[in-house]
């Protein structure tokens, strides 16, 4: 196959189920191949001064990008006139530490949206993780010091699901170290997850704590719209143009809006704050999370209750971008933690994080009698496992199980 060697004609093909060569338009003997796997090479071929021919792999796309190994094959190509083979002259692959490969090669990667939805945390676990291997040569990891780092990362107090996670991140990285012809296998491929109890006691709120939370909340909007009209008294004492008169909104910020819609539909933080307005249909209720956002990356609608519904409402006509919840500079808000750690410390609740809400969420609806399957569906999980974890909080179906066999010939 022939075509002109570019970004676009990267992004379009789409691998084979075997090795797919394109030869440049071009540059005679500039080469494109992708893996079944999906692994992308530039290479480039020539015929020695003996007439043998040969070739030589230039780099992995996307850590080279078209233009750069086109003229990388170019200067190979040149390199002929003077009769002696380009290849002797090409310098070695350079040998990465895991932080310098994470830097340089895996860090722009991952931190493409059109990768990885949160890559930049991804490269923040893995830094924050592992910081004893910050000068390991990729090629020195092995199964036997990660089960160190594991067992020392346990014995410092570490939870096994964190852990897991670190571990699976680096799994993932160094899959792309294989994928991008940096190393051979994947030296982790063996080592498993430690197990967890996924059944374990979940958060949520009790019904007192639940009325405290909200209390503070309206307590703390309260005390931002005094603030506010505080504030304008004094610049108009000194002709300045007031800000916007907070008092008759519903709303002092976004915090409250937040909760209520997180409590009532038990959406994630990434898909709640990447939520637009267009993905909410008032007429019938409910919200769009896109796959793009979603952690099983597959698009589910959840309904609104008169809560959420009523919150968003209220919110949209305090709202001027496309974002529901943006943060100050208009792009996707990174956290609430000061707001948010306030308002519990006010409410007196200890221990409950804001994914606590999505725990609450599920809980609320186990207890009322919903379906495990149905809390399936609107958790966007994508199999009951994990959603067996709030099983206990509805005993009546098993003990309903147990009781049909009174009377069925027993003593």
């Amino acid at each position: 196959m022939k075509a002109k060697i570019n970004r676009d004609l990267i992004s379009e093909t789409k691998p084979q189920t075997t090795p797919l060569e394109i030869y440049d338009t071009d540059l005679k003997g500039f080469t494109l191949r992708i893996q079944p796997s999906g692994a992308t090479s530039f290479i480039v071929r020539y015929r020695l001064p003996n007439g043998k021919q040969t070739r030589h792999t230039i780099g992995q796309y996307p850590v080279m990008s078209a233009a750069k190994a086109r003229g990388e094959a170019l200067k190979i190509l040149s390199g002929l006139i003077d009769g002696t083979d380009p290849a002797k002259k090409v310098v070695a692959p350079k040998e990465y530490t895991l932080f310098s490969f994470i830097d340089e090669v895996y860090a722009p990667w991952a931190e493409a949206k059109v990768n990885q939805k949160d890559g930049k945390a991804t490269v923040r676990r893995l830094k924050a993780s592992l910081p004893e291997f910050h000068d390991k040569k990729l090629t020195e990891i092995n199964a036997e010091n990660i089960e160190k780092w594991r067992t020392n990362r346990s014995n410092s107090g570490k939870k096994a699901t964190t852990i897991n996670r670190d571990l699976t991140a680096l799994k993932a990285c160094l899959s792309k170290a294989v994928m991008w012809e940096h190393l051979q296998s994947n030296p982790l491929s063996g080592v498993k997850p430690a197990k967890v109890d996924n059944n374990s006691r979940v958060r949520f709120l009790s019904e007192q704590e639940e009325v405290s939370l909200m209390a503070a909340i309206d307590s703390r909007d309260q005390r931002i719209k005094a603030e506010r009209t505080s504030g304008n008294e004094w610049r108009k004492v000194r002709k300045l143009s007031p800000m916007r008169d907070l008092t008759p909104l519903p709303f002092a910020d976004h915090l409250k809006p937040m909760v209520l819609v997180s409590l009532n539909t038990g959406i994630r933080w990434g898909e709640l704050v990447a939520l637009t307005w267009d993905r909410i249909d008032f007429n019938n209720a409910n919200l769009t999370i896109d796959g793009t956002t979603a952690k099983s990356t597959k698009t589910r609608h959840v309904p609104l209750n008169s809560i959420a519904l009523s919150a968003l409402k209220s919110w949209e006509e305090m709202s001027d971008g496309e974002i529901i919840f943006p943060g100050r500079d208009g792009n996707t808000l990174d956290n609430v933690n000061k707001a948010w750690g306030a308002v519990l410390t006010e409410a007196k609740i200890d221990k409950f994080r804001w994914h606590d809400q999505r725990h609450h969420f599920a809980s609320k609806l186990v207890m009322a009698g919903v379906d495990l399957n149905t809390v399936r569906e609107l958790l966007g999980h994508s199999d009951l496992k994990m959603t067996l974890r709030y099983a206990h909080l509805a005993p009546k179906h098993k003990a309903d199980a147990v009781e049909k066999l009174v009377g069925n010939g027993q003593d």
